[in-house]
């Protein structure tokens, strides 16, 4: 396939996609929340943005800045949401501050937790006092590139293997398909939970656990592409024509097989997040205290008193999975071949 037919393909490919109107409109939100939250240090934090003193810009957000510098006695990093840090402040400067003025581990002391939602807390605070939608945002955010990261590493892992089973066949298939078998047998959450319980977990230790079982998800499906792809008729003759079988298998037979990928990998990420947030329900997920969606699921279920701790958790569980079930779909639709030839 020439550069011109790969281009006007995957502009057909996008056509298809954009077809589907509550996939296209579900990616576009999905976007910006994802890129909201990757930017929550600048939406949700308990230091200002930007602080002007006796003349200087200082970056509170990036680098710490001790007390003394600001007038105070001690070396210890200033706590700006005190009454203390504004009068050091004000009568030379001022201070720029993001919309919501808590982070993810920041505590009202103000308010007897859990806290109702307030002017002051959207969302209210959960059972430690801390803000709900901090938390929330900075949750999303672990949520999506833990899942990204699992998705990306276990569909490189899973097709490499499905392809090297697919193309060369034989035992090195026979006894690959008998070892999937087994292994896609055992009680994953169970295991995980076992192995979780051994180490205090944490975000690479969790995703490596993750990984032992992820991967299958996509080797049956590259395999089969790969059964099917080495036998085509210009496959055959450019292993006639001397082509190597790493060329043959990433050049010829591979574009096909990634067309399947591409359509899972929307529902891969889905499983990932749904097994990290029942991981961290149970208890065998991120360390205490991380911002996380299950705990606060949890939350939600240990203070039935406040409703808002549990609804906040649920809606943002359910948009984001929705939104990504509604991109698989759109994918699926934009990568089949029959509304390529016949839309």
């Amino acid at each position: 396939m020439t550069r011109f037919q790969l281009n006007s393909l995957n502009q057909r490919r996008w056509q298809n996609f954009k077809r589907n109107r509550r996939g296209y409109v579900s990616l576009w939100i999905f976007s910006i929340l994802f890129v909201t939250t990757l930017l929550a240090e600048v939406v949700a934090n308990d230091k200002p943005l930007l602080l002007w003193y006796d003349g200087a810009p200082y970056f509170p957000t990036l680098v710490t800045y001790p007390e003394t510098i600001f007038g105070g006695e001690f070396e210890l990093e200033m706590d700006y949401r005190q009454d203390y840090a504004r009068e050091l402040i004000e009568p030379k400067g001022w201070m720029l501050w993001p919309p919501i003025r808590y982070s993810y581990d920041t505590i009202n002391y103000a308010r007897m937790a859990p806290a109702v939602p307030s002017l002051d807390n959207w969302l209210g605070t959960d059972d430690q006092g801390r803000d709900v939608l901090a938390r929330v945002i900075y949750g999303f955010r672990i949520s999506v590139l833990f899942g990204l990261a699992l998705t990306m590493i276990s569909t490189v892992i899973g097709v490499t293997v499905g392809a090297i089973q697919g193309f060369y066949g034989g035992k090195i298939d026979l006894f690959g398909q008998r070892f999937i078998e087994i292994w896609s047998g055992m009680p994953n959450l169970y295991l995980l939970i076992i192995l979780s319980s051994f180490v205090e977990p944490g975000f690479w230790w969790l995703l490596g656990i993750m990984l032992l079982f992820q991967w299958m998800a996509l080797v049956d499906v590259v395999r089969a592409e790969f059964l099917r792809g080495r036998n085509l008729e210009y496959v055959r003759a450019a292993k006639a024509l001397g082509m190597g079988n790493a060329r043959l298998m990433l050049h010829h037979i591979l574009p096909n097989a990634m067309i399947a990928t591409v359509t899972f990998m929307p529902f891969i990420l889905t499983g990932a997040i749904t097994t990290l947030t029942s991981l961290d329900f149970l208890g065998f997920g991120l360390p205490a205290g991380s911002p996380s969606l299950g705990e606060l699921i949890a939350q939600g279920k240990n203070n039935l008193q406040a409703p808002w701790l549990g609804i906040s958790a649920f809606l943002v569980m359910s948009t984001m999975l929705t939104l990504l079930v509604f991109i698989g779909e759109a994918c699926r639709d934009a990568f089949d071949p029959r509304k390529y030839y016949f839309n």
